[in-house]
């Protein structure tokens, strides 16, 4: 699931977009871990047809065994996290092309895939350098050793005048700001790493849970936007010691930020601090004392910077296979199957970064789900509509391969009943998941509530069919979809995600019920689509994240369309009863400027707008059919 998200009740947050991945946009909600253990015996496979005049119902889940069993390929070792642009996602991309197979699903256009590009690699090139002048006297830093660039930074040289941040964040939600009463225009800026207050539990910013405000790219385009030309992060500053500087992600990350921006060594930034009479560790610690700013230049420091990156434009795969039915018509049942890869920047635990990232539960769980439901459904005879069984790449990366489906469908989207999602399901605890978009086709609360509940109890609550996974982008196509769910939890984008955790048992009770709800989709009434009305969810203004949550800023109401144009943040839609929406802004529009500043990309937009307030307006300026359009926009509060 898109980073940043929510509980995904309300339903996640990352983008996205204005409303975001994360995705929860700023700090995930963690919620207690379900330490449950996966079972041991398994459930004999059957299939109950009933033939009810037009239902077909199908009332048993898979066998336990092999439900896990793909979860343990998927989230093994050997792919390393299946990160997007990794070897390991198209080993994972050939095992599902198999199972579709095995299972008699037919190739779509010819192929069980449907190919892709994504800026997926950034690579370092020869002549990144950084020299300090300290009191006169220059200091050439080692590179991979004393500095390095990060994953988003853009290339380019600095020579000039530096300023000390603080923790290089704006967070008016919590009415802190490093960057108040400071002008870092046309300076580097430098800055400690996470956030104020880490090792307290009980601390403003949540202490050991970080929110998206201690992630890089957040830290990297709020300086940019305050003019900074150049960024350095210190590698650390905790009272337990220095930490090296991490080695280059070249996998997987947001794209350019538009500034270059290295990680220095906490111990050379010790160095940079004193030869303008500052103490590292002073500073460290009065902040985190009071959360007062202690924002400052840096007299006798000058800094001389290049950075030298480049990056890699890739193919990668969705999986795509086809049980026809009677009819032209066919219902979308997917998941995503990428996950983090090896965490990097995205990462809910920063100390691991750089280590495996299994995605057990997301979204292995969801990928077995797709697959043990076309093995099922492939054995029902008679089927009055097709089955598009698919797996997404690029989730995590902003929806990617389901924004590139939708645009680019291989079967005719007005043909297309229903969508079903299955992101994290793997992790039920106390027989408790989450629905969301039953608002969103006539007849799916009424199809929900007579399909046998397996024993399990719902949420509905999310109704409008919104949130950081991929049923958002057949939203936006005005296909109805339900999304399931079962819950955030303490592992999430973490390394500790991992296979054994998983609980089987009540996820095939799930599996039986979405397979349930399948059927009567395929052979009952179509649902008509509807347009829901906002509870004010709709930009957190993040990579990843649709709905709302402190944190995440006033309410705007666009979608991203994470197929970002070359500048700007398109919106594939833009929500009703939104101030978007009130202020004429439509699908389609391309925003190029947000309150008199440039918006290059969705996290400059994120960043943005979470730095304003309710009852703030703003002049938003967009591209529509070639035309400039500007507009203002009178932001409210989220519900």
């Amino acid at each position: 699931m898109r980073l940043i998200r929510q509980a995904r009740t309300t339903i996640r947050p990352q983008a996205l977009a204005n409303g975001q991945s994360a995705l929860p946009a700023t700090r995930t909600e963690s919620h207690a871990a379900n330490r449950t253990s996966p079972a041991r015996s398994s459930s004999p496979m059957r299939l109950i047809l009933l033939t009810l005049t037009t239902a077909l119902l199908w009332a048993a889940p898979p066998a336990e065994e092999a439900y896990l069993s793909h979860i343990k390929f998927l989230a093994s070792d050997k792919l390393k996290g299946r990160g997007t642009g990794t070897p390991e996602l198209e080993q994972a991309a050939d095992y599902i092309a198999r199972q579709f197979k095995d299972a008699g699903l037919q190739p779509v256009a010819g192929s069980y895939f449907q190919r892709f590009p994504v800026t997926t690699e950034a690579k370092l090139g020869g002549k990144n350098r950084l020299t300090l002048t300290l009191q006169g006297k220059k200091l050439s830093l080692k590179f991979n050793q004393d500095f390095v660039p990060l994953n988003m930074s853009g290339s380019g040289e600095y020579s000039g005048e530096a300023v000390f941040v603080g923790y290089g964040i704006s967070a008016p939600e919590y009415n802190y700001d490093d960057y108040a009463g400071i002008d870092v225009r046309d300076k580097v800026v430098v800055m400690f790493r996470r956030e104020p207050q880490e090792t307290d539990d009980k601390a403003t910013f949540n202490g050991r849970v970080y929110t998206r405000h201690a992630q890089f790219d957040s830290k990297v385009t709020n300086a940019k936007l305050h003019g900074a030309k150049a960024a350095i992060i210190l590698s650390d500053v905790l009272s337990s010691g220095y930490g090296e500087v991490e080695k280059f992600a070249k996998n997987a990350g947001p794209a350019n930020a538009g500034i270059p921006a290295v990680m220095l060594d906490g111990e050379e930034g010790e160095k940079l601090l004193a030869a303008a009479g500052l103490k590292l560790r002073e500073l460290h610690t009065a902040i985190d004392a009071d959360l007062k700013p202690r924002s400052q230049p840096l007299p006798n420091v000058a800094v001389a910077l290049r950075a030298d990156l480049s990056r890699e434009v890739r193919q990668v795969r969705n999986v795509v296979g086809y049980l026809p039915g009677q009819t032209d018509e066919f219902l979308v049942v997917g998941a995503h199957y990428d996950h983090l890869g090896l965490g990097q920047q995205f990462s809910m635990a920063p100390n691991f970064a750089g280590k495996p990232h299994f995605g057990a539960d997301d979204n292995a769980s969801g990928t077995a789900g797709v697959i043990e439901l076309a093995k099922q459904f492939s054995a029902v005879p008679n089927r009055k509509r097709g089955i598009l069984f698919m797996t997404f790449a690029g989730e995590e990366l902003g929806l990617l391969g389901s924004s590139f489906f939708v645009n680019n469908p291989q079967l005719p989207l007005e043909k297309a009943v229903a969508m079903i999602n299955m992101d994290m399901i793997g992790r039920v605890k106390d027989n408790r998941v989450f629905i969301g978009g039953s608002g969103t086709g006539t007849n799916l609360k009424k199809l929900l509530e007579t399909t046998p509940d397996q024993g399990l109890k719902f949420d509905t609550s999310e109704t409008a069919g919104y949130g950081s996974s991929d049923h958002t982008s057949f939203t936006t196509k005005q296909v109805p979809v339900l999304f399931f769910f079962s819950g955030l939890h303490a592992d999430y984008h973490k390394p500790s995600d991992t296979w054994d955790k998983i609980n089987t048992t009540d996820a095939v009770k799930l599996l039986a019920y979405v397979g349930g709800v399948a059927g009567k989709l395929l052979a009952e009434e179509r649902p008509q689509y509807v347009r829901v009305l906002p509870p004010q969810s709709a930009h957190t203004g993040t990579v990843g994240s649709v709905s709302g949550s402190s944190g995440y800023g006033p309410s705007f109401g666009s979608i991203p369309d994470f197929a970002e144009p070359p500048k700007g943040v398109r919106f594939a839609d833009v929500r009703d009863g939104t101030p978007a929406a009130a202020a004429g802004l439509k699908a389609g529009d391309i925003m190029i400027s947000f309150d008199g500043k440039d918006v290059a990309n969705l996290m400059d937009f994120t960043v943005l707008l979470r730095q304003k307030k309710p009852g703030d307006e703003v002049e938003v300026t967009v591209l529509r059919n070639g035309q400039t359009l500007t507009v203002k926009v009178l932001l409210t509060a989220r519900k």
